[in-house]
């Protein structure tokens, strides 16, 4: 019988330096801490510093040897993003794993600092901005990693480029769906521009099947959220394990670039990670790059990719 995969099996992050966004409670912890206790310096941000401090004194004591830090990191605002970005440049050396996990769920209409829709700010435009900002840390290691969280609900999204924002028409869900279907669009782009750019650096996607988070509940209604606190533990996988999934996306040696993990069990709601396969609406190439472009645009961030990559 094949082996399960689980955090005993990571390998050595020793010298490596981790940023997992997200990182004050639900699965970003749980991927922060892992990383921590394999060797990996980590950098723990999230919109609320006081609860990423918190968080990162927890990690020490599950990590004493490891270097912890905690960030103020807005995905909601580019200002707090750029902020963020020129102090990890100024202070930092390198990057080797990029983890853009943090995310928002089936919300009331909100708008960003920037205004933009919230779930489409927060989930894909903050972490496109983030990620291209901090591109010149991570080429400073081969063999760097960025590992974008999506979620077995992009297969239910639509990139509604004529709606992109939901002013004529939101529902909180199908906003959700396509920020996590623009999430693994934008991995797999990502991937596809490295490797034009023939740079060593890889992009790879996971979703963590159904977990029970603390963010099911804060986007369930109340009146079914003791239902759902009962249902859970027979439909649901902790965010233990649902952690699983983004950490071999990061760390196993062997995973290939523009590939995505999911859970192995039955439609990929749990189990332990494996390769899964994107939907059809994820993988379409033109799609991608259009969402790219205005990406670009509305973020005002462009990648600094040599050669063809960068038009």
């Amino acid at each position: 019988m094949k082996t399960k995969w689980t955090p005993d099996q990571i390998v050595a992050q020793t010298g490596r330096t981790a940023v997992v966004t997200g990182a004050d409670g639900g699965l970003g912890r749980v991927i922060a801490r892992e990383l921590a206790r394999a060797g990996a310096g980590v950098v723990m941000a999230s919109r609320d510093l006081t609860a990423a401090s918190a968080a990162a004194a927890a990690v020490r004591a599950a990590a004493p040897s490891a270097i912890v830090a905690a960030a103020r990191l807005d995905l909601a605002d580019l200002g707090s993003v750029r902020a963020f970005s020129q102090e990890y440049l100024a202070t930092s050396d390198g990057l080797d794993l990029l983890i853009n996990n943090a995310g928002v769920m089936a919300v009331p209409y909100q708008r960003t600092a920037d205004g933009f829709e919230l779930q489409l700010g927060v989930n894909h435009l903050g972490h496109f901005a983030l990620t291209g900002l901090l591109l010149p840390a991570l080429r400073e290691r081969p063999g760097a990693r960025v590992v974008t969280v999506s979620s077995l609900l992009h297969k239910l999204g639509r990139i509604r480029f004529d709606d992109l924002q939901g002013e004529r028409r939101y529902g909180r869900w199908t906003a959700y769906n396509q920020s996590k279907l623009a999430n693994l669009m934008f991995a797999l782009e990502l991937d596809r521009r490295f490797k034009a750019a023939r740079l060593p650096l890889i992009s790879v996607a996971a979703h963590p099947g159904y977990s029970a988070t603390p963010l099911w509940l804060k986007a369930t209604p109340w009146y079914m959220r003791t239902p759902l606190r009962l249902v859970n533990p027979l439909v649901a996988q902790s965010g233990e394990r649902g952690a699983l999934p983004t950490l071999y996306a990061a760390t196993v040696p062997e995973v290939p670039g523009g590939s995505y993990v999911g859970p192995d069990g039955p439609g990929e709601s749990r189990g332990y990670p494996r390769l899964v396969r994107p939907s059809r609406q994820a993988l379409s190439r033109e799609a991608a790059a259009r969402l790219w472009r205005i990406s670009e645009q509305l973020t005002g961030v462009t990648y600094d990719l040599p050669g063809e990559a960068a038009a």
